[in-house]
């Protein structure tokens, strides 16, 4: 809390460096705020790496531990929380290279600053890929520090020096201090550079690895306001947007008076936007005494829209368009690897398919909402979103604003899966806010939700495959039909890469591509791409398998070849050798091969998304009637080092039933530019009593650990799709499965 160069020292260590600003400090002003606080550790961050800055130089300072006189250590976490476990996860990295008493820990959502921590957003599950080295080295430097502090207390070399629960020991004498102890003497200590400081190897793990409850869980479960839709200001105002139903809508007139003068409305106005979907399009802003109020006024809100240049898309039109279009080559060559026509030519036996899947919602059960102030020259966020750095950024271009005018506070996020990573519900409500003198919260309906979403695009696979006489896999072919929203670029979310499984483990393998026009803004969807190429491609592997006579295991396992990396030297690759182990394991663990009743399969699936290593095997039945039970997933995973046992195993069971949930019920249809589902009665989430035992199993490797909460979606529409033809007999090419008759 910096005013004129003045520091409170009151304020708590979160308020201290929230405010500050360390090129104003100096070192004298840092030691004395360290001193206050006890023990203030600072980096500062360029992706990837983590750099030493000596305080006062100029440099930026990333603030991620305070070690206080009262033994308290806190962490700060920089990436939103959006319920994958990142605020957890973040603070025992940090703990454990500290080597600090975890009950001691307490954990703080740091503030919005770039030139601090750089870019901060959670998605991708890259959140810890990207920041382990960096929290690593903060934490193993801070406890150089205390290390430093404690021998030079003793004079004895430091290297003498152990330290365990938040204690520095000098075996040799006997002595030992606490870090609460040592906080204002470390703070004096000259920080080391953390490049050279050594980190733990992971067989010297106390606190990795093992199960710890989320920091939050506590408050979450007993309804305490983390969440953006929590946020209360003194006089604060509530709103409501709304937007043509066919995007690309303009407002042509409205009953403004009418809607003003409704109980509890305030004001209703148009804003033109900037026609950018991602930002502001044009709508009506209704302000109100509550969100109530709003949501009224909302429904006698009348707007005759200017839809000349609105969305005409139609997703039956397209479907039936994209299974012409597969007859026929694709447009676009995006790999042909060896001699693919040669290998149908001597082919023993060629099998084709062809497969899809729609159009998704995210539907967060949290809708999109943002409270936003301008005061003093400044607009004053808080939002949930999963790319806050770059909703500054946004606000502050959109409003002609400097970045240092922009203040953005994260607030737990109550589901995000990539809708969130999209920022125009925080734009919507910085400009609503700039015309209204007071603190407002924008929120959607469900309804808005839905018909504004940036959806996960439907896709379609012309599949050809060729096997010899061995029942070994020869040649592989796919014809890719997805969507352009300005005919040169695949959407978001629809772009097939030319390393994708199996082209890039092949001797001849093509892939093409065809495009439609897309005006339905789409996103990424938890595990984008990845969510639907991996229902097509492992379900059509498990054909060639079933058509070569062979056991879908041994062939599986076939063709990942020998272990190796595909990009040699590049860790983000597959790796052959990993994929095997996980699916072995998940076949293991599920009991593959053994005898099961009439009527009941087994169905297994890998794929390998976001550096991370996902195989899944489902049991499941189908009666006479259709009704699926799915009786167990088994999921077996190498993400590396599992940071938090706990967490990962919650992201993989959370992801599996998601991803039953969606296979089983979910699509979006489009008719005349608008979405025709407009909340859970028509896109049915998966009850308590259809969902399964996930039973989770981690391969621990000493690879650099990678994140959880995309890779375990994609294989569980494939694992089950294959297990209700080993069932059945019937081959599943479409979904969701609730529109192909069956029940769950």
């Amino acid at each position: 809390m910096l005013q004129e160069n003045k520091i409170r020292f009151d304020a708590t260590p979160s308020q201290l460096f929230a405010q500050a600003d360390p090129a104003k400090i100096g070192r004298r002003g840092f030691l004395k705020m360290a001193g206050a606080g006890g023990l203030a550790l600072a980096f500062y961050l360029r992706p990837g790496s983590a750099v030493a800055a000596a305080p006062g130089a100029g440099s930026p300072l990333n603030a991620y531990v305070v070690v206080a006189p009262d033994e308290s250590v806190t962490i700060f976490a920089t990436n939103p929380e959006i319920g994958q476990g990142i605020k957890t996860a973040f603070a025992m990295i940090i703990a454990e290279e500290l080597d600090a008493d975890w009950s001691r820990v307490k954990v703080e959502t740091a503030s919005v600053d770039q030139k601090r921590y750089g870019n901060q957003s959670s998605g991708g599950s890259m959140s810890i890929p990207r920041n382990w080295d960096t929290l690593r080295r903060a934490g193993a430097t801070a406890r150089a520090m205390l290390v430093a502090a404690a021998a030079d207390e003793w004079k004895v070399p430091a290297a003498e020096c152990s330290t365990e629960k938040s204690t520095v020991i000098h075996a040799a004498s006997g002595r030992k201090l606490s870090y609460g102890a040592l906080a204002i003497k470390a703070s004096q200590q000259v920080m080391p550079d953390a490049s050279g400081v050594p980190l733990k190897e992971r067989k010297n793990y106390k606190l990795l690895g093992s199960r710890v409850t989320g920091v939050d869980n506590l408050q979450v479960v007993t309804g305490k306001p983390l969440f953006g839709i929590d946020v209360r200001l003194p006089g604060m105002l509530y709103a409501n947007y709304t937007k043509c139903p066919a995007v690309g809508g303009k407002v042509s007139s409205a009953n403004l008076d009418e809607v003003k003068a409704l109980p509890g409305v305030k004001d209703a106005f148009v804003l033109e936007g900037n026609g950018r979907q991602e930002e502001v399009m044009p709508g009506v802003a209704v302000i109100a005494t509550s969100t109530w109020r709003a949501f009224t006024a909302k429904k006698a809100l009348k707007v005759n829209w200017d839809q000349s240049q609105a969305s005409k898309d139609n997703s039956t039109q397209a479907a039936a368009r994209a299974l012409d279009l597969s007859k026929g080559p694709g447009d676009h060559v995006i790999a042909n690897v060896g001699d693919v026509d040669a290998a149908f030519e001597k082919a023993a036996k060629t099998v084709e398919a062809f497969y899809e899947y729609p159009f998704l919602c995210h539907a967060t059960l949290e809708p999109m909402n943002t409270t936003a102030w301008f005061h003093d020259g400044t607009m004053e966020i808080w939002s949930p979103t999963q790319a806050p750095s770059r909703g500054l950024n946004q606000v502050a271009a959109l409003l002609n604003l400097p970045e240092d005018k922009v203040i953005v506070h994260q607030t737990r996020v109550g589901g995000g899966f990539g809708r969130r990573g999209t920022n125009d519900f925080i734009c919507e409500a910085a400009s609503i806010a700039m015309k209204v003198n007071a603190p407002v919260k924008l929120t959607w309906m469900r309804e808005d939700d839905m018909a504004h979403d940036f959806h996960r695009v439907a896709g379609f696979h012309a599949f050809k495959g060729a096997l010899d006489a061995k029942g070994k896999l020869t040649g592989w072919q796919d014809h890719f039909i997805t969507f352009t929203p300005d005919g040169k670029t695949p959407v978001r979310g629809g772009d097939l890469s030319a390393s994708e499984f199996p082209t890039n483990v092949l001797a001849n393998a093509r892939i093409t591509r065809s495009m439609m026009p897309l005006m339905i803004p789409c996103g990424s969807w938890r595990a984008p791409g990845s969510n639907g190429f991996a229902y097509a491609i492992e379900g059509f592997i498990h054909e060639l398998a079933v058509a070569a006579g062979r056991d879908h295991l041994e062939f599986r396992l076939e063709m990942l070849g020998d272990p190796r990396w595909l990009k040699p030297g590049d860790p983000a690759s597959l790796n052959t050798g990993r994929a095997a182990g996980v699916i072995k394991l998940a076949a293991e663990k599920a009991g593959w091969g053994k005898t099961l009743p009439k009527g009941r399969g087994m169905g297994l699936a890998f794929h390998f998304c976001h550096l991370g290593h996902v195989a899944e095997v489902a049991e499941v039945s189908v009666d006479d009637k259709k009704k699926l039970t799915v009786h167990r997933i088994t999921v077996a995973a190498d993400i590396g080092p599992v940071v938090n046992l706990s967490g990962a195993e919650a992201q993989c069971q959370g992801a599996a039933l998601d991803g039953l949930s969606t296979m089983f019920g979910h699509q979006i249809d489009i008719e005349n530019g608008r979405i025709k589902q407009s909340n859970y009665a028509d896109y049915p989430l998966l009850r308590m009593r259809s969902a399964p035992p996930v039973d989770v199993h981690f391969i621990q490797s000493d690879y650099s650990p990678t994140g959880m909460g995309e890779p375990a979606l994609p294989p569980v529409a494939a694992a089950v799709c294959n297990a209700i033809f080993a069932a059945t007999g019937e081959r599943v090419r479409r979904l969701p499965l609730s529109k192909l008759g069956y029940t769950i």
